[in-house]
């Protein structure tokens, strides 16, 4: 869907959606989910994105491929790349990602839910196991400061992707675990990884390598998305490096190449295309590639977000502009 395609649709979205703010109409799509345990204040903050639950369908147990038997991949296209301790690296491309938004798949005695929001550009890989139970999860079809939320299928409580915590439901509260991953290049993962995994083509019907989101990380507003604008002018789909509940914008990072503060080291390279911009992904303008670091070298997890969304869910948080 074209930007402005994708506005049209949201306020005709947005005036269907703001009548059914009460809990009482999604009981009867969500019978099993508890709506009176909750940390959501404002109802209204809960919209439809256009499709119900799993009308965008997570993909379950992935099949892989090796690196030297991955034929379509462009070099720029970015993927999601996870490298856990004493296991094969994976990577996820995100022009599979960009059409699922949840990947469930299991890494040696890990299970892992890949996860990617193209609203807020937000990339997070979760540890599956929640107090002595693993969890799956599936795309709920509902937005919030227009970050997809999800549910579990074992208790169909809701969870916010861009945080990882439940906020509807039996499991409302709970915190999953973040796993430290990163976004790169096909190109920057082969070069790594020759004997590493890919994930191969789901069996859907699906333009995988374009992108339905023509243009939206040059837009000047978010979709679905009614909550406060970044501050100290910062565009609100600026690219921002988030560590716990700091930022780091990526203009103030590409322009340095390498940050050192707050305990981390984040580094920038070319090399990236945007998944978000031209119709073929591979396509996109150069948005590097990030990686964050401890003292010791070790990977922290991270996110690489818009500036409206981590706004959105760290109002108090610190913007590190520098200076």
């Amino acid at each position: 869907m074209h930007v402005k395609h994708a506005l049209f649709a949201a306020g005709l979205s947005l005036a269907a959606t703001t009548s059914q703010a009460d809990p009482t109409f999604w009981r009867l799509e969500w019978p099993n989910t508890d709506f009176e345990t909750t940390t959501v204040d404002n109802w209204t903050e809960i919209l439809s994105g256009g499709p119900p639950k799993d009308g965008i369908p997570a993909i379950d147990g992935p099949q892989f491929l090796t690196v030297s038997d991955e034929t379509g991949l462009k070099g720029p296209e970015p993927v999601v790349t996870v490298e856990l301790d004493g296991q094969r690296p994976r990577a996820y491309p995100v022009r599979y990602l960009m059409w699922h938004e949840i990947v469930n798949d299991r890494i040696g005695e890990i299970p892992v839910s890949v996860t990617y929001c193209p609203l807020c550009n937000s990339f997070m890989v979760f540890d599956g196991r929640v107090d002595g139970r693993t969890l799956t999860f599936g795309v709920s079809g509902k937005l919030r400061n227009s970050d997809m939320v999800m549910y579990d299928r074992q208790t169909e409580s809701w969870w916010q992707q861009a945080i990882g915590t439940g906020i509807v439901g039996e499991l409302t509260g709970t915190e999953l675990t973040l796993l430290p991953t990163w976004m790169e290049s096909w190109a920057e993962y082969t070069v790594r990884n020759p004997d590493g995994l890919v994930m191969a083509q789901p069996a859907f019907p699906r333009n995988y390598g374009r992108n339905p989101y023509l243009g939206y990380d040059s837009a000047k507003r978010p979709f679905l998305y009614n909550g406060e604008q970044p501050p100290h002018g910062i565009p609100p789909l600026m690219r921002v490096v988030r560590v716990g509940d700091k930022a780091w914008t990526l203009d103030r990072l590409r322009a340095e190449s390498e940050i050192t503060e707050a305990g981390v080291t984040i580094t920038w390279a070319a090399g990236q295309a945007s998944a978000l911009d031209q119709a073929a992904i591979h396509e996109g303008r150069d948005v590097g590639t990030v990686r964050v670091r401890d003292s010791a070298g070790n990977n922290v997890a991270h996110d690489v977000m818009f500036a409206f969304a981590f706004h959105a869910f760290w109002p108090e948080g610190t913007w590190m502009l520098g200076g």
